[in-house]
């Protein structure tokens, strides 16, 4: 018998036989909802170019009046064409989110960032407090601060939701600082007198950034949520003022009168909304996580 009838060579297998490397699945993107959405904030910003009616005429001749050919979505209570009303009011909507959304986002990239480099006794200081903000349910919050405010408006609204929001992404923010800070480009950016708001502009967050998208646009979301929980309870914004909130307030009139459309309608436009931000910011989430694997 030879050698290698007797024996087996046993050990890393050639290039031929070796098995591929398993390629990760890939994220795909909800271009559905990215569609849609973009879709209804397109027609909200050219509303002007939509609408068939004066949304803010009160055309009481014809109010409560099924979606025909003259009214594509039927008139609410006022006489107020829905159809007209829901483009734009949609602008009112999403203003209130974005601009709740830029200032909380504000807020807790100063926080959290503060709280990443501070020392480990004011650390624990900042992060108890945000915790105790955290404890009290934001929706009370929103309506104790709007009761304080007076009468309600785009701004007020905005300014109030965004500054009792942002301690959810202030914590993630601080973790992700926790961790940038001993990178050696922003020790020496601090050695070399580089100020606060310095390092945080130019280091800490382009590395964070990505991590916090999804609570951005699931703070946006959650404006729109609370905008409309507001004016829905009669707390928000005034009739006057046109909204998807506010066009939903009336809906305690339209069960009485079985007018289905002043509810149904408004109600599908902001779920649908609604949906596709949270399907958009969940993409995000898992988008971030697995870029973390990955590393």
């Amino acid at each position: 018998m030879t050698d290698k009838e007797l024996f087996t060579v046993v050990g890393a297998r050639s290039a031929e036989q070796a098995a591929p490397p398993r390629r990760r699945r890939s994220l795909r993107a909800p271009v559905v909802s990215m569609a849609l959405l973009g879709l209804i904030v397109l027609c909200c910003l050219c509303a002007e170019l939509l609408m068939t009616k004066d949304p803010t005429y009160l055309d009481l001749a014809h109010h409560t009046q099924a979606p025909d050919r003259e009214f594509l979505f039927g008139t609410d209570t006022l006489g107020r064409d829905i159809f007209s009303c829901i483009w734009y009011g949609g602008r009112v909507s999403l203003l209130i989110g974005f601009l709740a959304a830029a200032i909380s986002t504000l807020l807790a990239v100063v926080y959290g960032s503060a709280s990443g480099l501070a020392p480990a006794w004011l650390d624990m200081l900042l992060m108890r407090l945000a915790e105790l903000f955290l404890s009290v349910p934001t929706l009370l919050v929103v309506i104790f601060a709007q009761a304080v405010w007076g009468e309600a408006n785009t701004l007020s609204l905005s300014v109030i939701i965004g500054v009792t929001s942002w301690c959810g992404m202030a914590k993630v923010i601080r973790t992700e600082v926790r961790q940038l800070r001993s990178s050696e480009y922003v020790i020496a950016s601090r050695c070399m007198g580089g100020s606060f708001f310095y390092v945080l502009r130019r280091h800490l967050a382009p590395n964070f950034i990505s991590s916090i998208m999804f609570m951005v646009v699931m703070n946006v979301r959650s404006a729109i949520v609370y905008e409309s929980t507001l004016s829905f309870m009669g707390m928000g914004l005034p009739i006057e003022i046109i909204s998807w909130g506010s066009m939903l307030s009336l809906a305690e009139k339209a069960l009485t009168t079985r007018a289905w459309w002043i509810i149904l309608i408004p109600g599908a436009f902001l779920v649908t909304v609604l949906m596709c931000m949270t399907n958009i910011g969940n993409w995000l989430r898992k988008n971030a996580n697995q870029k973390e694997s990955n590393l």
